[in-house]
């Protein structure tokens, strides 16, 4: 069926979008990534990135950001469940307090950790108030992992939430009514039905994880490097070069894509499932 005139108009705006800040980056990231400062054909950036201090970094990267995702799972999914089975008034207070924190500027955030976490912050305070060691915590990867955890885990809890909260309570209670104990009925009705929301959560989280920078800065203190660290450096500084930088962004968006199209296989077998049980 042909688009009317009206039709095309709307969707050129979002066309011009797309290409002037999707695909047009797009190009310059594989174009600086294969080309040397002269501009000629190369594939040493992308070679150099197979040192083992370059995989050590993506290693780490990656660690942090599965530890951080578990975590943030192992956290929203019972909060998630709490609040959808709360009264509708509740539910919506619970929302607030979750989407509270995304209105507060990222750089706030970060800082207000590092006045929580450092050796003369807050929970020192509170240890030497009672008697105990100080302990170290800035500058360290729990550290990252907390301010990760603080930072994304809203985008964890409402998929998860959005979805739990659309069960019918009634298929709750035929499963109790067969002879479903609430260990069961969470396992077998409650988990099935909210993958699609965990599989959402999990990359909506894993993504922005693997690829931050700020956190690690402020928080790991410089004293270990991941990879948006490194690649902000390349881009910004004294060591500015464009072509390695390009390159680093290259893999890591082929890694986050591949993770992508990992969740969405499985989000898409759920589906599948779910239709033929109907």
């Amino acid at each position: 069926m042909k688009r009317s005139f009206m039709q095309r108009a709307a969707a050129a705006p979002h066309i011009v979008w797309s290409v002037l800040f999707i695909i047009a980056p797009l190009i310059f990231v594989v174009y600086y990534s294969f080309t040397d400062l002269d501009g000629a054909f190369t594939t040493e950036n992308i070679g150099r990135l197979f040192t083992s201090n370059y995989v050590l970094i993506f290693v780490n990267s990656l660690c942090l950001a599965l530890i951080s995702t578990v975590v943030c799972l192992v956290i929203a999914y019972p909060l998630a469940y709490i609040f959808s089975r709360m009264k509708e008034k509740w539910q919506r207070v619970m929302v607030l307090l979750i989407m509270i924190p995304l209105w507060m500027n990222f750089l706030i955030t970060t800082y207000s950790w590092m006045t929580i976490l450092e050796d003369t912050g807050i929970i020192n305070s509170l240890f030497k108030a009672i008697g105990l060691d100080p302990v170290h915590m800035i500058n360290t990867p729990g550290a990252v992992v907390v301010g990760m955890v603080f930072c994304y885990l809203p985008y964890m809890i409402l998929p998860i939430y959005t979805v739990m909260s659309g069960i019918d309570p009634k298929l709750l209670e035929a499963a109790s009514d067969l002879g479903c104990s609430g260990w069961h009925v969470m396992t077998r009705v409650v988990m099935p039905m909210s993958l699609s929301g965990v599989i959402s959560g999990i990359t909506m989280v894993f993504v922005p994880s693997i690829s931050t920078f700020y956190i690690s800065q402020k928080l790991g203190g410089g004293t270990f490097q991941l990879i948006g660290d490194t690649i902000e450096s390349y881009f910004v500084g004294t060591a500015i070069n464009y072509h390695f930088g390009a390159a680093l962004s290259l893999v890591l968006m082929i890694l986050i894509l591949l993770s992508m199209a990992v969740m969405n296989h499985y989000s898409d077998s759920e589906d599948e499932g779910g239709r033929r049980i109907k």
